[in-house]
């Protein structure tokens, strides 16, 4: 296994960066030439890959710090200029002869470039200070962070730093923290790599580095797994049971400046699977923060075990003596199961904060930013209003793309809507499910008239008594009450 000592020197990482945008190295121009799952390939897909590529300076590119393979200098130095394979060199990210042998990735994600440790060699012998870059759960973390501009930004266990350079675009300064010196080199060289200069790298264990100073945006996705081990920095925190977790939220809460917002990955215990949630729930209990509780993915005690080894599969008796290692450790804790998923937590002047939980689908996640900010924004109202009946005095409006769906069936010779469900096409995909009548009122709602002005109306449509407005009163303030904690639907 290949050892990476890495130069920070940032006009080198700066003129490299340069030269990769000038070629046209982004995620999009990769899947062009190795198709949509280019990003899903390991080591032993790069020569798949390689017989893709056509003869061409970015095909070079991706060769070398894509998949990783040695790539003849002379087409290196076409594609980047001398200049810049002189940069790669600096920087320690390739070794240079009569071919570029790299010693890192640098994978484009969106319009960023993240320099990070190179596949795990075929034993999986990783190197405890390990690197990885942008991974399945930076891109939830990513998608769950409200992205508006902010003065000061915080990412606890940066990594490779992506997390920091995504706030950077919208924050005046970023600090980031990471006990991984390693981890702080790449940090480093990304923020150069990028032409970022608001960013500062501190080394320490989670808000350590950070003192006592507050932040309008935090993001955390610190090495959260319950585990046995202290193996892998990027794993395995050292902490028992889910103690890593509680210390995140709790000192997100420490740290968060008024109108903050704090995306952090965690996992928690339950000990029992059918109350999977009550840990974050007591976290989150009067910290003076509206929270939402994200769980994402969930597994019995084996289950986890076997997911977090996987890497170890195939090898019969080290896939096995792990799998004992890892239940065993869980059965003494009392563990019965075990959630990895998000908080996003707000602070807001006031009272009667609120927490709530709402399961996602990892592969329907979008982009929540703007729903996050509307659903949090919506709580604050809601919070303000002095019985829940005053919101039928209250104007508001759909907010973000729908889908309204009906289930209908055949009865007595003719179609009817049995069900109706509110569909988010957009961000966390939140489904709710009402009547149709309250479901199709709240799908019109335009801003133009009260909550309480379009019950009367549609009532006075339907032909329906008291006691059948009254009940479609409750029903439809049930539902807007929902869709605004959602984000689905806004005050106007």
């Amino acid at each position: 296994m290949a050892t990476t000592e890495l130069n920070t020197d940032r006009a080198a990482a700066q003129l490299l960066g340069e030269a990769l945008r000038e070629v046209g190295y982004s995620e999009r121009r990769v899947s062009d030439l190795l198709g949509d799952d280019a990003y899903e390939g390991g080591r032993e897909e790069a020569p798949v890959g390689e017989r893709r590529l056509p003869r061409t300076p970015l095909a070079a590119v991706v060769r070398l710090l894509f998949l990783q393979l040695p790539t003849p200098a002379r087409d290196v130095v076409e594609a980047l200029g001398r200049r810049g394979v002189d940069s790669l060199e600096a920087t320690g990210l390739a070794e240079v002869g009569a071919d570029v042998v790299p010693h890192v990735r640098v994978l484009p994600v969106g319009n960023l470039l993240v320099a990070s440790d190179d596949f795990p060699d075929e034993d999986h012998d990783r190197r405890p200070d390990y690197v990885a870059a942008y991974t399945p759960t930076s891109r939830l973390l990513d998608s769950l962070t409200p992205r508006r501009r902010v003065a000061r930004a915080l990412d606890v266990g940066t990594g490779s730093g992506v997390q920091a350079l995504l706030s950077a675009r919208h924050a005046r300064h970023v600090v980031a923290t990471d006990v991984n010196q390693h981890a702080l080199d790449y940090a480093e060289l990304n923020a150069a790599l990028n032409g970022f200069d608001n960013i500062e790298c501190r080394r320490g264990s989670l808000f350590e580095p950070a003192g006592d100073e507050t932040f309008d945006l935090i993001t955390c996705n610190a090495p959260y797994v319950v585990s046995p081990e202290s193996k892998w920095a990027y794993r395995d925190a050292g902490f028992q049971a889910d103690e890593v977790s509680e210390r995140v939220v709790r000192g997100a809460v420490e740290h968060l400046a008024d109108d903050g917002f704090a995306t952090l990955l965690i996992s928690w215990l339950a000990h029992d699977e059918d109350e999977p949630d009550e840990r974050p729930l007591a976290w989150t209990d009067g910290i003076g923060c509206d929270s939402w509780i994200l769980p994402i993915w969930g597994e019995d005690p084996l289950g986890h075990a076997a997911t977090w080894n996987d890497h170890l599969t195939g090898q019969g008796g080290r896939f096995a003596a792990a799998l004992d290692t890892w239940t065993e450790y869980l059965a003494r804790l009392g563990v019965r199961w075990v959630t990895e998923g998000a908080v996003v937590l707000h602070r807001r002047p006031g009272r009667n904060f609120s927490a709530r939980v709402d399961e996602v689908d990892e592969d329907d996640l979008d982009d929540a930013s703007d729903q996050i900010q509307r659903a949090f924004a919506s709580r604050m109202r809601l919070a303000e209003l002095r019985r829940r009946s005053d919101l039928l005095g209250c104007r508001l409006k759909v907010a973000a793309p729908v889908v309204l769906e009906h289930e209908l069936e055949p009865r007595r010779g003719r179609t009817t809507v049995v069900t109706a469900a509110f569909e988010l096409d957009e961000g966390t995909h939140s489904r709710v499910e009402a009547s149709p009548r309250a479901l199709e009122l709240v799908a019109a709602l335009d801003g133009t008239a009260t909550l309480a002005e379009r019950v009367q109306a549609a009532a006075r449509r339907l032909g329906l008594g008291d006691a059948e407005t009254s009940r479609l009163r409750r029903e439809v303030l049930d539902v807007s009450t929902e869709l605004l904690e959602l984000g689905v639907v806004d005050f106007s």
